[in-house]
């Protein structure tokens, strides 16, 4: 290119990179000269190659890549990044999970990513250990007790906000109850499930809101394997139908459904609705606040998953110097509203 225009191959790079520095006349020869060689212009990989980062952020979820687009809580998540995205300047990129962790592992490896936050992994740690090995920086949404001084996260207390939920419906009364949550166990269909105990759920966030359930329900002398366990996979409306099909139709049903998520208590809630004869009275409870939420009417814990987003972006992107303002402990509210009320003895 530049022999074909006659000058140096630092005033090509300027025609593309700072056309400030080229009069109008010179950068427009050198444009049509590349058109007529077939030149595109500089390669972006090269170009990151070159100046050590690529200018992006990924964002590691599930495997459905629809996930990002159609789960409420996700969808503000994924915009509170956004914000921080452009406040530096840089983009997104978002890396669904195969569920093969050999397909899974190659993906986190082949991110042309600076970062990564790590927003929604079953059993996250085999995860940071590729980014480790990659020598990238991370930040994870789930809050654990064994984090490294230097590692970074922002999450809430689970366990703590579980507890607030499950406590009042335990207030009211309640002692047969259902917990229903996403995924429990790997590959098991929706329906009830079997786990010795609740630290054996592979999903932290899940630990934290089965144990906050437990200890609620352990106050009132209601043991773990006396709690119903029941399985949603994919966290959506349409699981939770499924894994509820049958409970109520039993000799002593559930008097209340404890859901790990807002959108599986609204599937809940629907499927109740569609029960012919009417619903029994079922006390129901969510998790995350979404918009739907308030309009059903439905009793939950807000956290603020915007917030949560944003600050996990700039968590990575412009990183604390003190390792402790790495940790961050987001607010929960106990939100009550229509969808428990208190156990009507038969």
């Amino acid at each position: 290119m530049a022999d074909a225009v006659g000058v140096s191959r630092s005033t090509v790079s300027n025609a593309y990179s700072r056309p400030d520095q080229l009069s109008s006349a010179l950068r427009e020869r050198i444009l049509a000269a590349a058109r007529q060689l077939g030149y595109p212009g500089p390669n972006p990989t090269a170009r990151s190659l070159r100046r050590g980062f690529v200018g992006s952020i990924g964002v590691l979820f599930t495997s459905q890549l629809s996930y990002a687009f159609t789960d409420p809580f996700a969808v503000r998540f994924l915009a509170g990044v956004g914000t921080a995205t452009e406040r530096h300047g840089t983009s997104m990129l978002l890396v669904p999970l195969p569920k093969e962790q050999v397909d899974a592992r190659r993906a986190v490896e082949n991110a042309a990513v600076d970062g990564f936050c790590v927003y929604c992994v079953a059993d996250e740690e085999w995860a940071l250990d590729v980014i480790r090995a990659r020598g990238l920086p991370y930040v994870s949404t789930a809050v654990r007790d064994d984090a490294a001084a230097d590692e970074r996260f922002v999450g809430i207390d689970e366990r703590a906000a579980a507890h607030s939920v499950a406590a009042h419906v335990a207030g009211l009364g309640h002692r047969r109850v259902a917990l229903l949550v996403d995924s429990v166990l790997p590959d098991a269909p929706a329906g009830p499930v079997t786990l010795s105990g609740f630290d054996r759920a592979p999903h932290p966030t899940t630990r934290g809101r089965l144990a906050g359930f437990a200890d609620a329900f352990a106050e009132v002398g209601v043991g773990w394997s006396e709690l119903t366990l029941l399985n949603a996979p994919g966290n959506s409306g349409h699981a939770a139908s499924a894994a509820v099909a049958g409970l109520f139709d039993r000799p002593e049903p559930p008097t209340a459904v404890l859901a790990g998520s807002d959108v599986l208590a609204l599937g809940v809630l629907d499927a109740l609705a569609r029960r012919p004869g009417g619903s029994p009275p079922v006390s129901v409870t969510g998790f995350d606040d979404v918009p739907e939420a308030a309009a059903a009417g439905l009793t939950t814990v807000r956290q603020p998953a915007q917030e949560k987003g944003r600050i996990a972006a700039e968590l990575l992107l412009d990183p604390p110097t003190d390792a402790a303002a790495g940790h961050v402990l987001l607010p929960t509210e106990l939100v009550v509203r229509a969808s428990t009320g208190p156990h009507l003895r038969s």
